[in-house]
């Protein structure tokens, strides 16, 4: 187990997410940056799709009631465990009674605990994420008990994994969205000819841009929309569709972000400044 001393800003188990019930309404969910999660868990030895925490922005503190072995990835959010402060994207043995914490923010936006065999909470439609409405609770909450499995060590291979990481990266892969082709010149050359900064409209659902386009589109008929699918509102707003977002829109959907680009916005926060780059999609 692990008893959360203090939750931090936003701490939720999430693992790549629940993609089969769509239809059904059911966000996708999952780790904001699915990269960083991947590389947590190879580091480990686990399974890509265990469960890990996810951490936004301000860290938890966390006691460890039996031993294990961690790792912590994506952004740098000064981990310290006992006191000592310890290397992101390393393994680190844990015993009980032992303290994790963090410091200030440095780099990013999200950071990543994976614990040895994947953290051991409830799982809903064939997932672990949480997300209100459908899993008990949707963040970590003060004494909250996290279930594990009791680990003394893992085999060496895996402690040494390189990480080519995306938090430093302010390009934005994009395709075209289905409604693209209903943009003039002068949307088109205001979507790829100037940069874009975060709202602090942003969270696990849409991240917003404080810059507008000029829109003269109409608004289509609800459609399908997935996370990384850019709608344009009537007053010109740029809305970016994340993790948790809902299932269908009303909005025109201009552009579509790739995957690895929905993990490089995961770890921007307010001000930070983006810009989209153009893939053509060739089947």
């Amino acid at each position: 187990m692990i008893k959360v001393l203090h939750p931090g800003f936003y701490s939720s188990i999430q693992d790549l997410g629940r993609r089969d019930y769509q239809h059904l309404g059911v966000p996708i969910s999952g780790a904001m940056d699915q990269h960083a999660l991947k590389s947590a868990n190879a580091i480990l030895g686990n399974d890509e799709n265990c469960a890990v925490l996810e951490i936004t922005m301000l860290g938890p503190k966390l006691e460890f009631c039996c031993d294990t072995v961690i790792t912590i990835s994506g952004a740098d959010l000064q981990p310290i465990l006992n006191g000592i402060k310890i290397r992101l994207f390393s393994a680190n043995n844990v015993k009980t009674g032992d303290v994790l914490s963090f410091g200030r923010l440095s780099k990013g936006f999200r950071a990543y605990l994976a614990v040895s065999k994947g953290f051991q909470t409830e799982e809903v439609l064939g997932s672990k994420s949480m997300y209100k409405g459908l899993t008990t609770t949707s963040q970590l909450q003060k004494g909250d008990l996290i279930k594990l499995i009791r680990t003394s060590h893992i085999n060496n291979k895996y402690a040494h994994v390189k990480f080519d990481g995306n938090i430093d990266v302010d390009i934005i892969v994009v395709y075209k969205g289905p409604e693209f082709e209903h943009l003039n010149d002068k949307q088109i050359n205001q979507l790829f000819g100037q940069e874009f900064t975060i709202s602090k409209e942003n969270n696990r659902m849409a991240y917003q841009l404080d810059e507008l386009i000029t829109n003269s589109l109409n608004e289509i008929i609800t459609s399908l929309v997935m996370p990384g699918t850019i709608q344009l509102t009537p007053l010109g707003k740029l809305i970016i569709l994340m993790r948790d977002c809902q299932t269908t829109g009303g909005y025109p959907r201009i552009l579509q972000l790739s995957e690895y680009s929905i993990n490089v916005l995961a770890q921007k926060k307010v001000g930070d400044k983006i810009k989209f780059k153009l893939e053509d999609y060739q089947l």
